[in-house]
């Protein structure tokens, strides 16, 4: 490179061109001498275009594409470039950093200095910015407000269904994507959760605060993942957070639960939840709030585990209660294990229960029991695990438990969401719990006493039972028969307006014989339910091959839609009633999350996590 009489300049050595620095913290000058080493040639005629000046005086060094050379980087496409204003380019042509090789250009005419500085950034007009590290706005909150989703379901009852409607069925073709925030983790499974304008979304040992606006972010907390950890929890699994007053509360891969500073993600406790020797705990839920408590649970029962669901207090994270989901000998249910005593019996708890407060009741989902296939020291039902234990919001105790699948050698968890509804069900106001299994029956309870109300197939081919009898266990035909994985942990909902139950289904049935059916490969369907016959009144077949491990959940709201991520790549809005496609959004990358809805400012938003991204939508 040389500069305007000719003479050779020298390069300053080892730049780094990647790495972020800030104007006003290093000057301007110094910011840009790395990036932009601009030296005019020769002075040309007023009348040439931009390009050709460009070329004149910058290709040598920098490409006559602007694209780099050996003697200068690419000054297109180049983010750094690319933030900075047209007035801020032009001064840098013209004063240059002499120190680091880049001499003044004021030699040139102001109109030509003019000319490069518009070009060059035109040249950069499509450039994808990086979002900023911060954003200047502190989260502050009041009472909580009606379009705010404050908890893992949007609220206590886990049935996904939002009052709000400036979205329907007459404009919600016309969605148009707001932002988009990336996280490094390629399988996001979290559920945000939106208060005072702020979302909270999580990744692996990861809590970010975001602008609901924007995406930017307005603080951020992380750790290191733990040395040692097994299935989900090792691969980084995390659905989500908790708020309650002054304080987020997450939990973290080995199965610590944290309290961070709502306003700055500065943590505030943090304690073990599970311990003891050769116990496989993991952390992947998203804690539920219960009278000023934090409830949650744990992963692990495919590893070995005793599995259990407490609550902690906020102010310092004791334990309040604790309910362990597998008894030792002498506790109730014990009987149920006939064997070795069920030091790691399984029963993880690791989806995010329901609440009833008018009845001071949680409903909470466990796991498999462990070893998963192997039953030969542990005959009998396996109390309590594929259960829904009916729990005291103050105490923790048992006021009544319902087991999906006794005995359980398929690994069939039931950590289905169980869904908390007051209807008119068999023609009177009743209180009901919805909950379509792992096992492929969907099933009707009366939540104050765990009686089964009703107990249907939702598959074309269920085997394994022929059916549930009137005490409510199932009638078996062949225990490793199929399905094995109906239906899973992804969010369900229930709409008042259609009476109607929406969740994803997967027809497939490998059964345990070699070769498995040929009959079924596997395909996912949505499917909406009559709740008082169980019948399909509508489903949507999604195209591609069901692949493992990609459920994502549904959403009701009160403008007639639902909204739900299709498995292999798409987020689509169909219509309550009948399922026909309103909207349709392709992400191209499996979808594995369930989305939720806000308001900010009058305004409706939907947000959804799709394989590394963030995404929210509005009108």
């Amino acid at each position: 490179m040389t500069n305007s009489k000719g003479i050779p300049r020298k390069l300053e050595p080892d730049l780094n061109l990647t790495e972020p620095v800030s104007i006003r913290a290093r000057g301007f000058m110094k910011t840009f001498g790395p990036v932009l080493l601009f030296l005019p040639q020769l002075l040309v005629s007023q009348t040439t275009p931009p390009d050709q000046l460009f070329r004149k005086n910058c290709g040598a060094c920098h490409g006559d594409d602007a694209r780099g050379s050996a003697q200068g980087p690419g000054v297109a496409n180049n983010p750094r470039v690319a933030e900075q204003s047209e007035t801020l380019l032009r001064a840098f042509l013209e004063r240059g950093i002499p120190a680091a090789g880049m001499p003044s250009f004021s030699e040139l005419p102001a109109e030509q200095l003019t000319a490069i500085a518009k070009y060059v950034r035109r040249l950069n007009n499509d450039t994808i910015l990086v979002p900023p590290a911060a954003s200047a706005r502190k989260i502050t909150w009041g009472d909580p407000q009606p379009g705010d989703w404050l908890t893992y379901n949007g609220n206590d009852s886990g049935n996904r269904y939002s009052p709000v409607k400036e979205i329907n069925r007459s404009n919600v073709a016309s969605l148009k994507l707001k932002w988009v925030f990336p996280i490094q983790h390629f399988g996001l499974e979290v559920t945000p959760l939106a208060a005072s304008g702020a979302l909270f979304v999580t990744g692996p040992n990861q809590v970010f605060a975001l602008d609901a606006l924007t995406g930017a972010v307005l603080w951020s907390f992380s750790r290191p993942a733990t040395a040692g950890m097994v299935g989900d929890a090792k691969l980084g699994t995390n659905r989500g957070v908790a708020i309650l007053g002054d304080k987020v509360f997450f939990v973290t891969d080995n199965a610590h639960l944290l309290a961070l500073d709502r306003a700055s993600g500065k943590l505030r406790w943090d304690i073990a939840m599970g311990s003891g020797a050769g116990q496989h705990y993991g952390g992947t839920m998203a804690p539920l709030i219960v009278n000023n408590t934090i409830v949650a649970g744990v992963a692990g029962a495919d590893h070995g585990i005793r599995g259990f669901v407490s609550a902690y207090k906020p102010e310092s994270g004791a334990l309040v209660w604790r309910h362990w989901t597998v008894p030792l000998r002498g506790e109730l249910g014990t009987e149920t294990w006939k064997g070795t005593e069920p030091l790691m019996g399984g029963g993880s708890t690791w989806l995010t229960g329901s609440y009833d407060s008018a009845s001071d009741t949680i409903y909470w989902a466990t796991g498999n029991p462990w070893p998963d296939s192997d039953d030969h020291d542990r005959l009998g039902d396996n109390l309590y695990t594929d259960c829904v234990l009916a729990l005291d919001g103050k105490t923790g105790d048992l006021k009544w438990h319902y087991q999906f699948t006794p005995h359980d050698i398929r690994d069939r968890d039931a950590t289905e969401p169980n869904v908390l509804v007051d209807a008119d069900y068999q023609g009177k106001p009743s209180k009901l719990l919805l909950h379509a299994d792992r096992n492929g029956f969907f099933y009707v309870l009366d939540r104050a006493s765990g009686k089964v109300l009703m107990a249907k197939p939702f598959l074309r081919r269920v085997d394994w039972a022929s059916s549930i009898g009137s005490d409510g266990r199932p009638v078996v035909k062949d225990p490793k028969g199929c399905p094995g994985d109906a239906a899973n942990w992804d969010s369900t909902a229930y709409s008042p307006d259609t009476r109607l139950y929406y969740f994803l289904a997967l027809e497939e049935c490998v059964g345990d014989k070699p070769g498995g059916y040929p009959d079924q490969t596997g395909q996912r369907f949505l499917r909406a339910l009559n709740i008082e016959t169980g019948d399909i009144v509508w489903e949507v077949p999604q195209p591609g091959p069901a692949r493992a491990k990609t459920w994502s959940g549904v959403l009701a709201t009160a403008g007639g839609v639902i909204f739900y991520g299709q498995p292999n790549g798409g987020f689509a809005a169909v219509d309550q009633k009948n399922g026909k496609t309103l909207w349709q959004f392709p992400t191209n990358v499996r979808m594995k999350a369930s989305p939720m809805t806000f308001t900010v400012g009058d305004h409706q938003y939907v947000a959804v996590a799709a394989g590394p991204n963030i995404l929210c939508f509005g009108l």
